[in-house]
């Protein structure tokens, strides 16, 4: 089975850089990471440089004009230009810790889509915390009796503890997310009238169950580390609740405005 990595970031190269890192320390590598880029400065464009060279996995950079937050539509340019048959949504400022993509693949289950956990680091820690912190239990300990990091008990990896299927919305977050290229084909993508944060992701899975893909998830394998950054704007939150209302009263699972729109001249690389 090839994976895709979709990495969507916005001008974070310094978090960039330790997500790629964690990537391409993985016990089991992925096929290819679309870095899906926001609208980012040209630092982004230099970090990744010598990522862009490496041979050992494909990184592209798809990048999208800087007009606001329109994360639903890179992820959706991102998905286009890759190749995998599954798909690893996670953000460029979430480090994977380094069974990440094994225990996605172990985890993959045609009719489910996963959803993974994510450790929270503090605003402090962020700064040094890179992928090398994941590999100690004993540092990763530490930071937690000293509250440098939240959501603590998922650092313990147990792989024979059993995954279970959920049915709730609560909890979804395409920061770190696994599923189906042929699912997320059928209901079209994320949806691109959602623009600034908040949303997008729920009103996607909403999508997914009706089409009749369940949800799956292990507290305890295919874990990520969110570094702390600032809090994204809410400007246009109440549209996007409106948005996600609709979609939750409506009855089919295709969204108009999505997958299907994007054309081959959306896909160059960054």
């Amino acid at each position: 089975m090839k994976v895709s990595v979709i990495l969507t970031t916005y001008n974070r190269p310094d978090a960039l850089k330790k997500v790629l890192d964690g990537l391409l320390f993985q016990t089991c590598l992925p096929h290819e990471i679309m870095v899906a880029d926001d609208g980012s400065g040209p630092e982004t464009r230099s970090m990744l440089a010598l990522f862009l060279e490496n041979t050992d996995v494909k990184i592209n950079h798809i990048w999208q004009s800087d007009k606001g937050f329109r994360a639903a539509r890179i992820r959706n340019k991102a998905i286009a230009a890759s190749t995998g048959d599954y798909l690893l949504l996670l953000d460029g400022d979430c480090i994977p810790e380094k069974h990440f993509i094994q225990d996605h693949m172990a985890l993959a289950e045609p009719g489910f889509f996963f959803q993974g956990k994510r450790v929270l680091v503090n605003e402090r820690q962020a700064v040094t915390f890179d992928h090398m912190d994941t590999l100690s239990f004993f540092r990763l300990a530490r930071s937690a009796f000293l509250g440098g990091i939240s959501n603590a008990h998922h650092i313990v990896r147990i792989p024979i503890f059993p995954s279970v299927q959920m049915k709730k919305l609560s909890g979804v977050r395409s920061c770190n997310m696994g599923l189906f290229r042929e699912d997320v084909i059928a209901v079209n993508g994320f949806n691109h009238e959602f623009k600034g944060w908040g949303r997008e992701d729920t009103e996607f899975v909403i999508r997914l169950f009706r089409y009749g893909v369940k949800r799956r998830e292990n507290p305890f394998r295919a874990i990520c580390y969110h570094l702390w950054h600032n809090e994204n704007p809410r400007d246009n939150l109440a549209r996007n609740d409106e948005l996600l209302e609709a979609a939750a009263r409506e009855k089919g699972y295709y969204c108009k405005s999505g997958l299907d729109s994007i054309n081959d001249s959306d896909l160059g690389a960054g």
